[in-house]
């Protein structure tokens, strides 16, 4: 592999902005300097005063494999991913048949040390009855077991409070938990009576659904000292549950998920079943005190929560349109345009982003541009915009919530452990394997 020198970067990390080069060597950041003189066997990228970041790591999505590849595949999830300066992601069990055991997970890795192209880990799923599985799990290898705490179907539905005490007491890894109380929103859904629409959808998983579920959560956590992540956290209330402060002191930390972040319960009328997701997509006041929560500390990580289904799917009715939606190529210049709008800053888009996910999962030399770090590095051009359309899509299913939006940045280039995979324009499939698995130092 030769070596990349990145010349005139603004290089964004650990809360500084700073104007330099960078250097990778092999797989890793070499050297970063005020100025680093260029070698004959460098290959010079003029950044010419953009934005270079640690490689978004994404601690939730749905890639489809195996069982629903008619909605997505490691491969082609984890292409658009990289076009939009993911580099690394942490892959959900709901997949046909569900990730319930230690050889069902080590398969997903094997499909994805073949096809992925960015770095990748997966939790196990949990259920009512698999806890001796969840033992067996390694903090090294592995990131986390997956509970839905309610709101599931088939084996993925954890409710009773015996299963849910085992988990949070003899669980070696992660917890992360989707927090939506099934008898909530069964009752809510008992006060409609009319056919429900996508206009109820937040009334019908409203805020009590999500903080019975999540106090519930925190509730076991503190009970236990269990490791806590809860998921999409997309409420006011949710937020007193979660304290400021850094990352690292934390046992029990929250997510929040560029969609939740985006949209509001006034899309619904232009956007429909497109942006039907669970949890629900509430209130702008909602929407308004996450970026809060970001921006005091009460909110750690964002994430996608990436979901794709088909357009077939999506445009049945709304009781038989499945929740979920495609985010993993526009995530983060979402997050860009907050950053344009004065929401956030370039400096909290990279903490939350790659520096808390890496502290958090404990992922070995990951999530940072430091010297001797794995090089997985996202330039992003802030004086060219993106306009989405069908035709630049990298999703398999098709479509995107984002359609027609005119970003106002552009991913310029994107590089996975050292290599090129995006160029601005092209998926460059490396011959070399560049992907890795990722490790854990818990």
């Amino acid at each position: 592999m030769p070596n990349t020198l990145i010349k005139h970067a603004r290089i964004v990390n650990e809360g500084s902005i700073i104007e330099a080069d960078l250097r990778i060597k092999e797989q890793r950041i070499d050297k970063v300097a005020s100025e680093i003189p260029a070698e004959a066997s460098d290959n010079i990228v003029e950044a010419n005063g953009c934005y270079l970041l640690p490689g978004m790591i994404d601690d939730q999505v749905h890639f489809r494999e195996p069982g629903l590849t008619h909605k997505g595949t490691i491969a082609s999830e984890s292409r658009a991913a990289v076009v939009g300066g993911i580099t690394s992601f942490i892959e959900m069990p709901n997949v046909n048949p569900a990730t319930t055991s230690i050889d069902a997970l080590e398969k997903k890795y094997d499909i994805a040390s073949q096809n992925s192209m960015a770095n990748y880990a997966f939790y196990l799923g949990a259920t009512e009855d698999n806890i001796e599985q969840i033992k067996l799990l390694d903090p090294k290898k592995h990131p986390g077991v997956k509970v839905f705490m309610g709101a599931s179907t088939g084996s993925l539905l954890v409710e009773k409070p015996s299963a849910l005490e085992a988990i949070f007491r003899d669980s070696p890894v992660i917890i992360t938990t989707h927090c939506e109380s099934g008898p909530v929103i069964k009752k809510n859904l008992d006060n409609i009576t009319h056919t429900p629409t996508i206009q109820d959808h937040p009334v019908i998983r409203d805020t009590e659904a999500c903080y019975a579920s999540s106090s519930y959560a925190v509730g076991l956590a503190k009970q236990y000292q269990s490791q806590l992540h809860v998921l999409h956290i997309t409420t006011e209330k949710e937020l007193s549950l979660f304290e400021a402060g850094p990352i690292a002191n934390k046992h029990i930390t929250a997510e929040a998920c560029v969609h939740h972040l985006w949209f509001c319960d006034q899309d619904y009328s232009r956007l429909g079943n497109f942006i039907k997701c669970n949890p629900a997509i509430k209130a702008a006041s909602d929407r308004e005190a996450l970026i809060a929560a970001l921006n005091s500390g009460h909110i750690d990580i964002i994430a996608t929560d990436h979901a794709p289904h088909t357009l077939e799917e999506k445009q049945c009715d709304y009781n038989n349109a499945p929740a979920g939606l495609p985010l993993v190529q526009h995530a983060l210049l979402s997050l860009f345009d907050h950053v344009h709008h004065n929401r956030l800053s370039l400096q909290q888009v990279v903490e939350k982003t790659a520096h808390n996910p890496a502290i958090r999962f404990a992922m070995v030399d990951r999530g940072y541009i430091r010297e001797g770090y794995f090089a997985d590095l996202v330039l992003v051009n802030s004086n060219q915009s993106t306009t989405v359309s069908h035709d630049n899509v990298h999703y398999h299913c098709g479509w995107t919530p984002f359609d027609g939006h005119q970003f106002s940045s552009r991913i310029q280039s994107t590089w996975v452990n050292g290599e090129l995979v995006f160029n601005g324009q092209d998926i460059i499939q490396q011959e070399t394997e560049h992907s890795m698995r990722l490790d854990f130092s818990k």
